[in-house]
């Protein structure tokens, strides 16, 4: 893998962890942070939500912000772990930030998207009550797949957005820049939302960034990457770095 040259658009706060996981493994990469993660001011709703955790018989976390936000409330607000639901995270990463809080939770073992998610079996067990409620904590705009599924299988879902993203304001032309001086031969985007971010910042040059293979985390952002335009996408199945490192030993290094 040592032949890749990766940029990497995570939000800042992450950026560093992956650089330092992609060294380890012999990959060279450049940080450019797309989008900042705000949180969102707690309101009385998201208050009386909490509060009311052992009403659901699921709550499912999507992304790291939601499971750091979300523990923070819990922490706030539940002096112990509450019994009712049971936990769900789309991938590890998330997943290890439940059990610091001492959080009985599942992920999927292979894909940490929202599929991957739908078909864990616990989940289904989890499911299987008369009017099932599930919560679902995330961000602005998050993963709609989950919701819809789950609602038209018969399951009440609401939804608890912890924390909106924010594209970080670069100079025209930054992107390209940084992509030609590092001599990077791949793009990596961990969310649809981080993909429109990159297709943005990219303006008119967006063209020649197509030329380079796209790493994207799910079938959903796969299909968004093909309808702008991209020539080489691959689906990591998941945002997380060991999915990428997959990703990358699987697929050729493109030519210089």
């Amino acid at each position: 893998m040592t032949g890749w040259r990766l940029l990497v658009t995570r939000p800042a706060e992450e950026c560093g962890a992956v650089a330092a996981s992609l060294a380890e493994a012999g990959v060279h990469s450049a940080s450019l942070p797309l989008l900042a993660i705000e949180p969102l001011p707690e309101t009385p709703e998201q208050r009386a939500t909490i509060l009311e955790l052992d009403r659901y018989c699921a709550v499912i976390v999507v992304s790291k912000p939601a499971a750091r936000l979300g523990v923070e409330l819990l922490d706030k607000y539940w002096p112990q772990p509450p019994l009712g639901p049971a936990w769900f995270s789309v991938g590890a990463a998330t997943g290890a930030i439940l059990e610091s809080y001492r959080l009985d939770v599942s992920w999927p073992q292979r894909g940490d998207d929202s599929e991957a998610l739908l078909g864990l079996p616990r989940l289904d067990e989890a499911l299987a009550r008369p009017d099932p409620k599930v919560l679902i904590l995330r961000g602005e705009g998050g993963r709609e797949l989950l919701a819809e599924t789950l609602r038209a299988r018969g399951v009440q879902v609401d939804i608890l957005e912890l924390y909106r993203r924010e594209l970080l304001d670069y100079p025209a032309g930054a992107l390209c820049a940084a992509v030609r001086s590092e001599r990077l031969n791949g793009l990596v985007v961990s969310s649809g939302q981080g993909l429109l971010s990159l297709r943005e910042l990219a303006a008119d040059t967006w063209p020649e960034l197509l030329e380079l293979p796209l790493f994207v985390p799910s079938p959903r952002v796969a299909e968004m990457a093909r309808q702008l335009g991209a020539k080489r996408i691959v689906d990591c199945r998941g945002a997380g770095v060991a999915a990428l490192l997959a990703a990358l030993r699987d697929t050729a290094v493109a030519a210089s």
